[in-house]
């Protein structure tokens, strides 16, 4: 910048603003400015002007970057009390703190906002970009926000989005059941059988199902056993989970629900005796399950870093090629399946 100074016969300041079209530098100075910044090569750093931007605006001492957190979920209070989505806020925070970054919450749904309003509300409070959170029920951003999505960096984590796809992060739920297939076969299991919500399967495009499809490739024919998706309705009626018991016979169950083991003892069978469990969300409040640790405190970070290389690439609005972070998922013992 000092030697385009030099050459344009400006000051610095001069050609700082006439790169930022600044209208306090005369049009036809500004022009000229920026065309010697492009005949000498001169690339702005988006970075460095993103950190002046926030100086100019707050002051050297408040130039301390802003991204939003926001609850997507139906429920206001999800990043508190929701099984699955305080992991994910956790990891968004925690790495946001790392890297110097605020996280300010705010959820979705809150009545009367529109999308112009977001967009006021965000650029007011200095904010960089948007991670959602807890898309749990549909993978789908409401249409009143997609102006927000239009003019900023937004990313996604925990589920993948469709109209409009945005970046995201989350776990790999392919290869999650994968490992738990291959880790049930090391125990001696020969019939895995999947307990499963569609509605669920359907928000992460069927890959838990066809995790489970893809595992029984290496199983005998007769061992192949049909998932059941009847989970909602038998909450009403158990008897619909006892007649698939009856029919598949799986001497070992995937699921993401702890009702099976209920439904398991009503129907009299023992755990891990008759029938092992695994879980495919194993939670840190249920330490006696077997089951596959997702890390989505991982997927949270990984959903920060995601939205800062796209800031700090100058991306913004919907991406034509949208990006996705995959954690893996670990094993995790418990009494729930074979010693």
């Amino acid at each position: 910048m000092r030697d385009i100074a030099e050459r344009a016969g400006v000051s610095k300041n001069a050609v700082s603003l006439a790169l930022r079209n600044d209208p306090q530098i005369g049009e036809a100075t500004r022009e000229r400015i920026q065309a010697l910044a492009e005949e000498m090569g001169y690339e702005r750093n988006p970075v460095i002007g993103e950190v002046m931007a926030q100086m100019r605006t707050r002051g050297a001492g408040g130039c301390r970057m802003m991204l939003a957190l926001v609850n997507a979920n139906g429920d206001g209070r999800a990043f508190e009390r929701h099984p699955t989505i305080p992991k994910y806020v956790a990891g968004c925070e925690r790495r946001a703190k790392a890297l110097g970054y605020g996280l300010d919450r705010f959820w979705l749904h809150e009545e009367g906002m529109t999308g112009g309003s977001w967009l006021h509300m965000f650029e007011a409070r200095g904010i960089q970009g948007v991670i959602l959170v807890g898309l749990m029920k549909q993978n789908r951003v409401p249409g009143f926000f997609h102006p927000v999505l239009d003019r900023m960096a937004c990313v996604v984590t925990g589920v993948r989005t469709r109209k409009p796809a945005l970046s995201f992060a989350c776990v790999d739920h392919h290869m999650l059941v994968l490992r738990a297939f291959e880790k049930a076969l090391e125990l001696g299991y020969a019939r895995p059988g999947l307990v499963l919500d569609p509605v669920i399967d359907g928000l992460v495009e069927r890959r838990f199902s066809a995790g489970f499809l893809t595992g029984q490739q290496h199983l005998p024919e007769g061992c192949r056993l049909a998932p059941f998706f009847q989970v909602s309705e038998a909450r009403d009626d158990p008897v619909l989970f006892r007649e698939w018991l009856r029919r598949e016979r799986p001497d070992v169950i995937f699921t993401l629900y702890n009702d099976v083991r209920d439904w398991l003892g009503s129907a009299g069978l023992r755990v891990p005796e008759d029938v092992g469990l695994v879980q495919l969300e194993w939670r840190d409040g249920e330490p006696d399950w077997a089951g596959m640790n997702q890390h989505n405190d991982l997927a949270g970070e990984a959903a920060v870093d995601l939205l800062l290389n796209m800031i700090h690439h100058g991306e913004r609005g919907v991406p034509p090629f949208p990006r996705a972070t995959l954690i893996g998922a670990t094993w995790t013992d418990g009494v729930t399946v074979r010693g």
